[in-house]
């Protein structure tokens, strides 16, 4: 019993500090938080920031890690794997994308930023990137075992990744000002253009 309040609380701790740190990523920037303000936010002391998150940029990539899993195992994925219907994989996959995309844009727009000046972000977008592809490809595989596409899966994650990547929805919806529900409009209508035969 003690083990297990032991653990629950270690778990509630460390689940504070990383909410901690997205909040303040967001809300400051990744370069201008500090460990003693995560640690403040969190509710503990600095040393537990670094004992439990491992610092600054190991927490960052925990906030990423946790996205990109989040949306690895989401039901639309298995969904979009177990469609009949080409053009319902599509618009599964718009709508997957479109759906991360507004829970996670906030913090994405932060490691997009910092990425050029930052190992740490550069390398948490490079795992946010590697997880879309990753999710991409199984559409594009399941277009292939549909005899749609017209080119290889490789080819169709590209130009997947091309119009559903987190920057073309910063392009659309920030440079540009469309709404979410534009932007996804647009996107299926272009990817279906794209590859299907």
């Amino acid at each position: 019993m003690q083990t297990s309040r032991r653990a629950e609380y270690a778990e509630a701790t460390r689940q504070a500090i990383i909410a901690a740190s997205r909040e303040l990523f967001v809300a400051k920037g990744y370069v201008k938080t500090t460990v003693n303000e995560i640690a403040k936010s969190a509710r503990v002391a600095p040393a537990t920031v670094y004992a439990v998150g491992g610092g600054k940029q190991d927490l960052l990539k925990t906030v990423i890690r946790g996205s990109a899993e989040e949306c690895a195992i989401s039901p639309a994925m298995t969904a979009i794997v177990e469609a009949t219907d080409p053009d319902e994989v599509l618009r599964r996959t718009v709508r997957a994308t479109r759906e991360s995309f507004a829970g996670w844009a906030d913090l994405m727009r932060v490691v997009a930023d910092t990425a050029p000046h930052e190992p740490a972000a550069a390398e948490s977008l490079s795992l946010v990137q590697a997880s879309q592809r990753a999710s991409l490809t199984s559409a594009a595989r399941r277009l292939e075992s549909l005899g749609v596409l017209r080119m290889s899966v490789p080819e169709a994650t590209d130009v997947l990744f091309y119009y559903l990547g987190n920057a073309s929805y910063f392009t659309l919806t920030g440079d540009n000002g469309w709404s979410l529900d534009s932007a996804e409009r647009w996107l299926l209508e272009s990817v279906r253009r794209a590859l299907l035969r």
